[in-house]
């Protein structure tokens, strides 16, 4: 079973939408309406965490640890605070940079590779780092199977980008559940 978080209207073969009214990462109720514990092998959330608190996004990471199979994981891509870049830093700043109609008037922190990192790691997983900026604004990338979780606002999928210049970019891991072998 494979799941997109905040879905709204990206549809991949294989994946189950579903959006925050029918899932709040932070309510238990709400996962176990859907989910049974360790029942599903794949979550991809792509520009979600930068809309909860650096504690909702812990508690959310636990969450989704709970109910992922040992082995499985969650591709998490978030706006990256280290993109050098005027434009896409205030598009993405917290609060937004304008009305309430705007994606990203409800964002809540805006990251580093570290501290997602961090985020995923207090919640038990192997953090792996996919696409992100360091702290001098330098792009790191490693090649990812779109198969596995395909993010839109990425190096490969964001027409802004080319080889030549970088429009749109994400902080891009996967977090992966330790595969439990019982003797």
């Amino acid at each position: 079973m494979k799941v997109i978080i905040g879905a709204g209207q990206i549809r991949y073969e294989g994946w189950i939408p579903t959006q925050e009214n029918e899932l709040n990462l932070l309510s238990i109720t709400d996962w176990n309406k859907l989910f049974s514990v360790e029942s599903i092998d794949a979550i991809l959330a792509e520009h979600v965490w930068e809309h909860l608190t650096y504690e909702e996004g812990v508690l959310a990471a636990i969450n989704c640890y709970k109910y992922l199979k040992p082995g499985g994981y969650i591709r998490c891509a978030v706006p990256d605070i280290n993109f050098r870049n005027d434009w896409y830093q205030n598009m993405v700043q917290v609060g937004g940079p304008g009305p309430i109609e705007h994606p990203a008037a409800t964002h809540k922190i805006v990251y580093d590779y570290q501290t997602l990192e961090n985020v995923f790691k207090s919640a038990g997983f192997i953090v792996s780092l996919l696409e992100y900026c360091d702290e001098n604004g330098d792009f790191h990338y490693t090649y990812w199977n779109e198969s596995d979780g395909k993010v839109g606002r990425s190096f490969r999928f964001d027409t802004r980008n080319s080889l030549e210049k970088l429009g749109m970019v994400s902080i891009i891991i996967d977090a992966r559940k330790p595969l439990i072998i019982k003797v």
